[in-house]
């Protein structure tokens, strides 16, 4: 039982790092967008919505949108837009 139980472990936690090391990179553009975002969105971020990180961070600024400052959105609007994989970039 104690054997099933860590080779089950093992390649779970194997899947996992196997799962992370396939995921893309942001390319150059994103990275520039996001810290500019960043940046121009930390008062924002603190205001609105405290204590939230990564997507939950991102939805509850969309959902607060309204109230933001100009600069955040701004920023917000240069973020490119990801696309599903397999779709085609705009001609």
């Amino acid at each position: 039982m104690i054997w099933r139980t860590l080779l089950l472990g093992t390649a779970l936690a194997l899947a996992m790092t196997m799962a992370e090391a396939q995921a893309p990179a942001p390319s150059p553009e994103m990275q520039a967008a996001r810290e500019a975002m960043h940046k121009a969105c930390a008062d924002d971020q603190k205001n609105l919505c405290p204590g939230k990180e990564g997507r939950e961070m991102f939805q509850c600024m969309r959902e607060n949108s309204d109230k933001l400052s100009q600069s955040c959105k701004d920023a917000m609007a240069k973020m490119p837009r990801r696309r599903p994989p397999g779709e085609a970039p705009p001609q």
